[in-house]
């Protein structure tokens, strides 16, 4: 570590208890977060797919929260497997989309065929101006899908087009 300064490292005491302080204001998300839940109970009640879509770390969490709905989130807990796609997960249909047509319809194509009325659209994005989220929002809204918006910052563009959004009020992706 001798060729590291002191001031390269973050100072993680820091980092944690901003972490703490925003965790401990999310109640201002509380209204939307329980009306979120209830537009995804009401869908998976009517037999209805959730999808999700992200760029980058917000991928990654696609898939993640896809993967749980169709697995189990607690091991003490066995139920059903619950309809849930990653948007983000088909490194096949994601190229094919960008090469035949335009990185900005990766998500809206797929959506345009595998989503029907009553779906719900859980779209991730930290900066709420990803065209290719948008996208898939702006056809989630033609085909009657319910959507979700879970975005950063100020939510951007996107958050008009939703129609619940979950922001996190930090410019800190981590967040």
């Amino acid at each position: 570590m001798k060729n590291y300064k002191k001031s390269q490292f973050i100072d993680f005491k820091d980092t944690i208890n901003q972490s703490i302080k925003l965790k401990n204001n999310l109640e201002i998300l509380q209204d939307d977060l329980y009306r979120s839940t209830q537009i995804i109970y009401k869908a998976l009640k009517k037999k209805k797919k959730i999808f999700f879509c992200g760029n980058g770390g917000s991928a990654a969490d696609a898939q993640h929260l896809a993967a749980e709905l169709l697995i189990r989130l607690r091991p003490h807990i066995n139920r059903i497997s619950l309809p849930a796609i990653s948007l983000s997960l088909d490194s096949s249909t994601l190229t094919a989309c960008a090469n035949d047509y335009n990185f900005k319809q990766i998500f809206s194509r797929p959506l345009e065929s595998l989503g029907n009325a009553g779906d719900v659209l859980v779209a991730i994005s930290t900066s709420g101006n990803s065209e290719n989220v948008i996208n898939a929002v702006k056809i989630a809204k033609k085909k009657k899908i319910k959507t979700i918006g879970f975005l950063g910052k100020k939510g951007g563009l996107q958050k008009k087009f939703c129609d619940i959004n979950l922001i996190v009020p930090s410019n800190v992706t981590a967040r």
